[in-house]
């Protein structure tokens, strides 16, 4: 019988929105295999999902689908940990597809556990070592310049410059969608890179994105 893993995702996250071609997206590390799996959760003109700490992972779709018909991101939030008797255990970071944020920490998520949000984003995170960590994150997005995937990660260093996960790192994530802006225009999974297992999968993720790039050209 296959066992199913109980440890947390311990996790820092950034949930973004560029209000100028509508790019929604997430990038997030932690000391968890595979965190890529796991917590991000987008789509194009409905919005961004991440669920971490004890992550429930039907958050994902069924906020989105919240999200599709015309909820806020509060309101959706709401909805998803009214139903959820697990709530107290849960991290997750919202934003619509008008940029407007929400996000939520259980008290039983494993100290240091919050959040920041600010015009187009929310920055979240557990097992931190300490507020700091999202704290720079949410300004580094808010100084950086240039297409959403770049400030996503720019606020990721910027919260693993600050210690990011206590218990080191692992894996990384980013994904951000866009209209018609995937492979030959037939999706709209516009970037959508991961480090499963490395010793900094920050800046592996980093040296992905720049081969993207050169890949496929803007």
């Amino acid at each position: 019988m296959l066992s199913i893993p109980t440890s947390p995702v311990a996790t820092f996250s950034i949930v973004g929105y560029d209000p100028n071609n509508g790019d929604l997206g997430i990038t997030v590390q932690s000391k968890f295999f595979a965190v890529g799996a796991v917590v991000p959760w987008v789509e194009a003109g409905v919005g961004a999902i991440a669920t971490q700490s004890w992550a429930n992972t039907t958050y994902g779709p069924r906020g989105l689908e919240l999200l599709k018909i015309g909820l806020s991101a509060q309101q959706t939030l709401d909805h998803l940990l009214r139903d959820d008797s697990g709530r107290e255990t849960r991290q997750v970071g919202i934003i619509d597809a008008n940029g407007a944020p929400a996000n939520y920490t259980g008290e039983e998520c494993h100290h240091w556990a919050g959040a920041v949000s600010g015009k187009n984003y929310t920055a979240q995170g557990n097992i931190l070592t300490g507020e700091e960590v999202v704290e720079a994150m949410g300004k580094m997005f808010e100084k950086t310049e240039g297409e959403l995937a770049d400030r996503l990660m720019a606020a990721l260093f910027a919260g693993q410059e600050k210690g990011g996960d206590t218990r080191g790192q692992q894996s990384a994530a980013l994904l951000v969608v866009r209209k018609n802006g995937g492979y030959g225009g037939f999706n709209d999974r516009y970037i959508d890179l991961r480090v499963d297992d490395a010793e900094k999968p920050i800046k592996e993720l980093q040296r992905l994105l720049e081969m993207h790039k050169k890949f496929f050209p803007r």
